[in-house]
């Protein structure tokens, strides 16, 4: 380029930056969404009538920088994490999804860029998630090149990507859950920006226009069924009561509420889990149907939610307490991920607010200062097939979360059967976790083989993945010293497997698996182990033992009295997102060669220290576990425990 253009282009910036202000003036038709008869717009009205369009723009501006929720002081304080997202989006380097890193978009965005051809690093870009922590090094530090770049950024976006502008295009910048995201975290930008002299009222009534169609593109849009619907009547309502001063606005909440009122029944056994069957989809579909009561109560129509939702609600919180462990996590099963004990604190307290009286929410909410725990232990939420056998509530307590479930909807992986079991401190069998969710042949290449049935804690023939079904529960007891399950899963075809597991003197458990039918092949039963547990596998006795320094551990031996193999296997384990880390298994195994009940009978023992205890078993006359008969005399460390049960009650 040469001087004299070099120079041009210097005189005629300051002209295309003022273009760029002066392109959408502000004229009548930028005021039609608007209900300029909404208390608090009569000096707006005013200005509207007399023609004045600019300065009934000025005005409105001035209204929303009065509101309170645009003067909220609030800790000023950043987290280092939201100071680089902040950073770098002035560099247009974006993390659209938090499994992987900031991605380079350009100095003249490019909101088609798909660095990783996982759909939801496609998605997540056009959830502009890095706007807000934007906001918030604005007001901690009061510096406008936050607020000039995101100004420069919202109305980037609304260019490059308007509705209808591709099939591809509308299918990631326009797909229903992202707009619901987008307008859900705007209100928050958008107070924390409005006060900016960069936020021009120019700027206001193409905002204003662009979170209407936005909003009302929604709310004619949701998807049919799951937690996205939830999520978009949700966020519709809320929009409504954030800015009442739309003409919609009525229309999108009661179209909120009338969604939710609806949902919540189909969505919900009666046992209190979200039929996704996923506990961190669950916790999020109690946040949705909460946000959508308290956002109904900013503009008095909460009595539009009957009372059986409060109910429905409760009884969901009740359940995340039944599934989780001492620690506040819970179970990864269904695409879920592990969680953290400071953000479930901060979950509970939001859920004891809604519902003050209950004392056992409280109590998580306080970590155990104030409340009370429940007054049982093991728990089978029975429709949603999660059962939980426990010995207490404490740290120190014994807890397995065994899942035998109907299909679990979007999230359904072939899996029924598998637990994790978590024993003083420590979650010895943590369920494979989800990886990724969806893309390219690649990408569902590591999503497939995280959720194959064979990484999972139940099961397998011939290594095949069992079919999705619904499981068949035969007995469920919860006695102080025998608790015990047994259901039956059509897992393949030809081939039925019923589990029962019993949890023997609040200490340790066995485990009788059947396989039945005339299906042939290679049987397993697997078992997956933490990945820090350094097993030892002593193959003569069919048994494994962990290894943990702190004297915590674990046995897990076959009782079998017919030829069994002990197999030596290394599988994964997903935390985080486009995250994997190598860990240790096992399996029993045996061949069927014809169409008679194979069985395997297994021990899972927790032990203090370094020497597992030595056990042994007699299957006692009258015993049959094909007709659901037990009764067996365990030998541990030269201790008799004689266990009759019956497996069965149907």
């Amino acid at each position: 380029m040469n001087l004299k253009k070099i120079i041009l282009l210097l005189v005629l910036t300051p002209t295309l930056l003022f273009a760029q202000e002066s392109s959408n003036p502000v004229t009548k038709e930028s005021f039609n969404n608007l209900n300029l008869n909404y208390p608090g717009l009569e000096e707006v009205n005013k200005l509207y009538t007399a023609g004045k369009y600019t300065e009934a723009a000025t005005q409105l501006l001035k209204y929303y920088r009065s509101k309170p929720a645009a003067n909220k002081k609030g800790d000023k304080a950043i987290s280092a994490e939201d100071q680089e997202k902040a950073d770098n989006a002035l560099l247009h380097k974006f993390k659209p999804q938090k499994g992987y890193g900031f991605f380079d978009y350009g100095k003249d965005i490019n909101w088609s860029y798909w660095p990783v051809k996982d759909n939801e690093v496609r998605w997540q870009l056009h959830r502009v998630y890095w706007w807000q922590p934007m906001g918030l090094a604005y007001r901690n530090s009061g510096d406008e090149k936050y607020a000039k770049e995101w100004v420069f950024q919202f109305r980037d976006w609304v260019r490059k990507n308007p509705l209808g502008l591709s099939a591809e295009n509308d299918r990631y910048a326009w797909r229903p859950l992202e707009i619901s995201e987008r307008i859900q975290s705007l209100v928050g930008t958008f107070n924390l920006f409005v006060n900016s002299p960069n936020f021009s009222p120019a700027f206001l009534m193409e905002f204003l226009k662009s979170y209407h169609q936005q909003t009302d593109h929604l709310s004619g849009n949701f998807a049919a069924i799951g937690n996205h619907r939830l999520f978009e009547a949700q966020r519709t309502l809320t929009a409504g009561a954030n800015f009442p001063e739309y003409k919609n606005s009525e229309k999108w909440r009661k179209i909120g509420i009338e969604v939710l009122n609806a949902e919540i029944v189909k969505q919900v056994y009666p046992d209190g889990l979200q039929f996704e069957l996923s506990p961190n989809y669950h916790n999020a579909a109690i946040n949705i149907f909460l946000n959508a009561y308290n956002a109904a109560k900013l503009t008095g129509v909460e009595k539009e939610f009957p009372s059986s939702y409060k109910n429905t609600v409760e009884n969901m919180i009740m359940a995340t307490i039944n599934f989780s462990f001492p620690d506040y996590t819970f179970p990864m099963f269904g695409d879920a991920w592990i969680g953290k004990k400071k953000e479930m604190i901060k979950q509970y307290n939001d859920w004891s607010k809604a519902f003050p009286d209950n004392k056992v929410i409280q109590y998580y909410a306080t970590d155990g200062k104030k409340g009370t725990l429940p007054n049982y232990l093991s728990k089978g939420l029975t429709t949603a097939g999660f059962y939980s056998f426990r010995n207490g509530w404490a740290d120190n307590s014994t807890v397995m979360v065994l899942k035998a479930s109907p299909p679990g909807k979007f999230h359904a992986q072939p899996d029924n059967g598998t637990f994790e079991l978590w024993v003083k401190g420590r979650n010895f069998t943590p369920d494979a976790g989800v990886y990724v969710y969806s893309g390219d042949e690649e990408i569902m290449k590591k999503r497939n083989w995280f959720r194959q049935t064979r990484v999972h804690n139940t099961l397998t023939l011939n290594d095949e993945n069992m079919i999705i079904t619904k499981a068949k529960v035969n007995k469920w007891s919860a006695n102080q010293n025998l608790d015990v399950l047994s259901y039956i899963n059509p897992s393949y075809n030809g081939l039925d497997h019923q589990r029962s597991v019993l949890f023997i003197d609040q200490k340790y458990f066995v485990i009788i698996d059947l396989a039945m039918g005339k299906a042939t092949g290679k049987l397993d039963v697997r078992f997956h182990l933490k990945e820090d547990s350094k097993p030892v596998y002593d193959k003569n006795n069919n048994r494994v033992t962990t290894s943990y320094d702190d004297g915590n551990n674990l046995l897990i031996q076959s009782l079998n009295t017919d030829k069994v193999s002990l197999l030596q296997e290394q599988t994964s384990v997903s935390y985080f997102y486009n995250k994997e880390i190598p860990r240790p298994a096992l399996a029993f195994e045996k061949q069927k060669a014809d169409d008679k009940t194979q069985a395997f009978v297994t021990v899972v023992y927790p032990f203090d220290g370094q020497k597992a205890p030595k056990i042994s078993i007699k299957e006692n006359n009258g015993n049959d576990y094909i007709k659901g008969n037990l009764n067996i005399s365990l030998t541990i460390d030269g201790k008799k425990r004689e266990i009759s049960a019956q497996l069965t009650d149907k």
